[in-house]
């Protein structure tokens, strides 16, 4: 990511790569952080630089949801294992 106005505007049209991981959008997104807190930017390269957060903030939600889900459905597993386990052993 650079300074330059143009080349920020073209980052927040062009939409977030969704092969993105987790982290490579969270560095991102501190950066556009950053560089918002800064300041000293044009008001274009700010909406510009908002907009992308806006992006890199939903890539990231996203893939905490999908984590909250596999732990989710990894402990339901577990639970059931449990139970199924348990209900063997007062079968015995």
């Amino acid at each position: 990511m650079t300074d330059g106005g143009h080349e920020v505007a073209d980052m927040a049209e062009a939409g977030t790569d969704p092969a993105l991981s987790y982290e490579q959008a969270r560095d991102e997104l501190i950066d556009v952080v950053r560089r918002l807190e800064a300041g000293g930017v044009t008001l274009e390269e700010s909406l510009a630089l908002w907009e992308r957060g806006e992006e890199l903030a939903k890539v990231c939600a996203g893939w905490l949801a999908g984590a909250r889900a596999r732990l989710d459905q990894a402990l339901r597993a577990e639970e059931a294992a449990e139970a199924a386990a348990g209900d063997t052993e007062r079968e015995e």
